[in-house]
This record gives C-alpha cells, structure tokens and sequence, in this order.
C-alpha cells in the first residue's frame, strides 16, 4: 500500500504513532470477541441461575396472572397487575442485565484495554461526507466486513436450525406440560443453545482477532520519510539544532571574553593556545579554568588580556594541558597543581615587584607537565 507521496509503508509504526493514535480512540478490536464473551458467559449464567430465573418467572406469573372473575373485568385492576408483572419480571433478569454490563465494560481489556478518547467523539466534518461513507463501503474492509458478517449468519443459522431440529419434539409438547416444566425445559434448551452457538463462534474468533491485531498494525506503517519526519518533529530539525548550538556558542564565548579581565594570567602556547586561569588565594578550592581557546579564539584572549593588564606566560605543554583536559569553569585537575603553581607564583611576584619598584622575576621557562597530560 502506498501513501500520497509514493511511497510504500515498510516501516513498523514508532512508540509517538501508537501512542498518538491511541490517544484518537484508533486500538484494535473485535467484535466477534465481544459477541463470543457476551454469548458465553450468558451461558454461563443461565447453566448456575436458570433454575432461580425461571422459579422468579414461576413466582411473577402466579402472583399476577391468577385473576378472579371480578379483577378481570376491572380495568384498573388489570393494569395494575401488568406494571406489577413488568416490574418483577425486570428484577427476575436484573442479575444477568449487571452481568452482561459489566462483561461488555470488561471485554475491551482482552484485546486494545480500555481507551477513553475526546478527540474520537469531536465532531468532524469529514464523516458527514457521502463519498467517504461509500468508499468504506465498497472497499477492501467493507468487503471483509460483508463477508464476515454472511460467514457470521450462515454459521449460527445453522448452528440455531440444528439445535431447533433437535429439539423439535420438545418444542412441539410444550403446550402440553405444566408451566413450571415448560419454563425449565426452555432455560435447558437456551443454555445449549448459548452454548453451541459460543463454540460455533469461537471458529470466527480465531480468525478475525489476528487479523484485527494485523490491520491495526498495517494501518500505522510508516512510510521512511513518516520516519524522518517524526524524529524532526520530537528532536528539532538539523537547521534548528544548528542554530541553538551557534548560539549557545555564542553566549559562551561572550562570558569567556567577560571573564579574561578578571583573570589573574593567560597561558598560552604562545600563538594558537591560550588559557586564563583565576585563583583567589583567601577561598578554597584549585586555580579555576575562565577562558580557553586556539588560533583566532586564542588571539582574541590574548589581545583582551593585554588591553586589559592581564600577565601573559608563555608555557606551551601546560596551556595544551589545560586546554584539552579542563573544561570552562571547571577547576584544573590535580595532577597539573604543581606546573600551575608555578606559574601563579611567578605571577604573584610580578605584581609585587610592580608595585614596590622591585626587578622583575624571570619568567619560568621549563614547566614539568606530566606525561598523562602530554598533547
């Protein structure tokens, strides 16, 4: 079967399909399940309760059918005994009317659950047009839904007309038992008959819920661009993520530039490296990771730095180091606390001898990286 694209639906449908469709009242079922279920389990009751239901129709008839000559002709009277007779007999069949209510709110559980949609109950336009109507008619499904519904009358026809055959002599001398015998024979007869007609379903069960199950599932196939589209839809299109990350990138590099004032020196490469550390010797806590960045990003750290008075220290091993094993915002790892120890020192011993007019330190030259964080 092919879509209006072209093309074919060779794809099993997604967790987001089954679950949308669901939600518009779209699950797999049978009727012929429901029909099986009500059948047999109305055999049921009247197999334990016939004996009950028919000694409360006994009771009814005796009650309110035993009329003397005056009641007869008293319209009133009679009336009154026949709104009395309707309502006994109701409370005769209550249970089975309960029974029967509750197997239908259960049945559904056996195949699809239970499934409680709005949006399959909102009025559509759609449905209300004729053409649609016919297609479903003379289509593929309305073509199966005939011949089941012709499979489903031969088949408890002939189920009926044997029991009815059989029974025939039976059906003949009812009129000549007494009641209560009548009654009986006739609960006898309808539990056998509720009875063969349920296994005589259970043929078409078999049938039509794997093909209910396989329809359902046939109708949700996706086509591959049904696929593409659905993982656009729940994770952003490629475009979209793109641009999110361009700006998120963005802003990053923005605080990255708004932090290399505030450091306290720049480690660079020197030319396509550069990393600012900052440390504040009255907290806790290791040097912090504030800017980092290669070639044009690194150039434009170390040119902020400059403008704004921030020590540059040319180490090339450590500022990879750092590069590649710290990330922003981020304390630098344990095993770098010696080399950028002495870096900050040389750094701290600048700015004093800046401030007292003392000579400058000399720049560390050699910088011992360990081997794990070699680059």
């Amino acid at each position: 079967m092919a879509d209006d694209s072209g093309q074919d639906k060779t794809e099993a449908p997604s967790s987001k399909r089954l679950d949308d469709a669901r939600r518009k009242g779209q699950v797999p079922r049978s009727r012929e399940l429901n029909t099986f279920v009500t059948l047999i389990v109305s055999a049921a009751f009247f197999f334990f309760t016939g004996h009950q239901m028919t000694d409360g129709l006994m009771a009814m008839m005796k009650n309110q059918f035993q009329l003397d000559r005056q009641e007869i002709f008293d319209p009133a009277t009679i009336i009154q005994h026949l709104q009395t007779a309707l309502f006994d007999g109701l409370l005769v069949i209550l249970p089975l009317m309960l029974v029967l209510l509750i197997v239908d709110l259960l049945t559904p559980v056996l195949m699809g659950g239970w499934n409680f949609s709005s949006e399959a109950y909102e009025p559509k336009f759609s449905k209300l047009n004729p053409l649609t109507g016919i297609k479903k008619i003379i289509g593929i499904q309305g073509l199966i839904e005939l011949v089941k519904a012709i499979i489903k009358v031969i088949l408890i026809g002939w189920v009926s007309w044997t029991v009815f055959m059989l029974h025939f002599d039976e059906f003949m001398g009812l009129s000549r038992l007494p009641l209560p015998q009548a009654l009986q024979l006739m609960a006898d007869v309808i539990t056998l008959s509720l009875l063969i007609v349920s296994a005589a379903m259970l043929v078409l069960v078999a049938i039509d819920v794997p093909y209910q199950l396989w329809h359902h599932h046939e109708q949700l196939k996706m086509t591959k661009q049904d696929v593409r589209d659905e993982a656009k839809e729940s994770e952003g299109s490629p475009e979209v993520k793109g641009r999110i990350r361009q700006l998120q990138m963005q802003a990053s590099q923005r605080r990255m530039m708004e932090a290399v004032p505030k450091a306290d020196v720049i480690v660079t490469n020197p030319t396509h490296f550069a990393v600012a550390l900052q440390y504040s010797p009255e907290q806790a806590g290791a040097p912090i990771l504030v800017a980092k960045g290669v070639d044009l990003m690194a150039a434009q750290i170390r040119n902020i730095a400059l403008a704004n008075k921030v020590t540059l220290v040319a180490a090339p091993g450590l500022a990879r180091a750092l590069y590649y094993s710290t990330e922003l915002d981020h304390e630098i790892p344990r095993g770098l606390f010696l080399a950028v120890a002495q870096v900050l020192a040389y750094v701290f011993q600048l700015r004093a001898a800046v401030q007292n007019g003392w000579s400058k330190p000399v720049p560390p030259t050699d910088v011992a990286v360990p081997d794990e964080f070699r680059h």
